[in-house]
Formats: C-alpha cells, sequence, structure tokens
C-alpha cells in the first residue's frame, strides 16, 4: 500500500505536482505538493521567482533543492508573481512541515484565471494522478 498524501479538496493541482490556492482578493497561492516535498524529502534550498516577475503557465519560476535532488517549479497559472514567501530562504523545510500553508512558494495575480484552471486537475483527478505514479 502505498504511503498515504494529504491532497484537500478546494485546490487545482498540476502534473508537476504545483497546487494553486484560489484567495478572496482574485490572486493565488502557489505551492508544491505533500506528494512533492515527500518525493524530494528533505529540503535545504529554495530558489523563488521573482516579485514583479511576468510569468506563462507552466513556465519555470524557481527550483526547490533536497539532499537528494534539484525540482524545477512551474507556475500552474499565467500573471504576474506579486509576492514571494521569504520565509523559505532561511527556513526550506517549511515545505516539508506545512506545503499547503507555512510552506506556499509565491502569490501569483493571475492574467486568466479561468481559463488556466481548466488545464489543471482537481483534488479528485490528482488523488488519481498520484496513486498511478505510485505504482
Amino acid at each position: 500500500m502505498s504511503e498515504a498524501y494529504k491532497i484537500p479538496d478546494g485546490l487545482y493541482y498540476t502534473e508537476e505536482h504545483e497546487w494553486v490556492k484560489k484567495l478572496e482578493d482574485g490572486t493565488v497561492l502557489v505551492g508544491v505538493s505533500d506528494y512533492a516535498q515527500k518525493q524530494l524529502h528533505e529540503i535545504v534550498y529554495v530558489e523563488l521567482p521573482e516579485t514583479g516577475s511576468e510569468v506563462s503557465q507552466m513556465d519555470s519560476i524557481g527550483a526547490v533543492e533536497s539532499v537528494k535532488a534539484v525540482s524545477d517549479m512551474f507556475a500552474p497559472v499565467s500573471g504576474t508573481i506579486v509576492e514571494v514567501n521569504e520565509a523559505l530562504l532561511d527556513s526550506p523545510e517549511l515545505i516539508n512541515e506545512d506545503p499547503y500553508g507555512e510552506g506556499w512558494i509565491a502569490k501569483i495575480e493571475p492574467t486568466d484565471l479561468d481559463a488556466d484552471l481548466t488545464k489543471l486537475m482537481d483534488a479528485e483527478a490528482y488523488r488519481a494522478h498520484v496513486a498511478a505514479q505510485a505504482h
């Protein structure tokens, strides 16, 4: 039996294991999923995107480095990076401890959120995607 992963409902997911959470102000929070952080193991460094930079959906927006590997992070939606989680610079392990909370990566002001979300998976589809990868 594979390890259980936290995959909260109400978020959207990419095949590369980023998540998107819609916020009330119209922006979205972006991070890496519980599955991704468990695959990476101990995260030791995070390369954050630059605030103010324009990104297109699935552009590389930085990297997460663990004791095992370096993985690119991709923008799940197109838009402008309006904030990054500076706490990760000193405490990259926040991604391991709380990938959907304190371990968020960036906040994006999306250009066409509805169109981008149609290309992402909801929690149910993402659970199936993770289950397929685990076999």
